[in-house]
């Protein structure tokens, strides 16, 4: 087995980037994605981070075991920033729906 297969480092880097774009466009303090009054802002968001991993991966081929890495480091970035649980978890399962 190859070893190129678990090295996941830049699939990490690529989750916390994402991870750090979403922190500095929204609050701590947002409502929940499902919110009207929030609604157009988290779509707007949602639809720059898709163009971002669109452009990832045109140029990397995620395995499982490096898909499961940068859903975790963009997870615990976010939660290490303060954010609610149930909405990282939202971003998270979009994130891993993407790739």
């Amino acid at each position: 087995m190859r070893l190129s297969w678990f090295d996941a480092k830049e699939a990490k880097a690529f989750g916390e980037s994402l991870a750090r774009f979403c922190i500095e466009r929204t609050s701590k303090d947002m409502p929940n994605i499902d919110k009207k009054a929030v609604a157009k802002k988290q779509e707007e968001l949602l639809n720059k981070m898709a163009l971002q991993v669109d452009q990832f991966k045109q140029t990397h081929k995620l395995n499982i075991y490096k898909k499961a890495q940068l859903g975790n480091v963009f997870k615990w970035t976010l939660r290490e920033a303060g954010y609610d649980s149930a909405y990282i978890d939202r971003l998270t399962n979009w994130l891993m729906v993407r790739f």
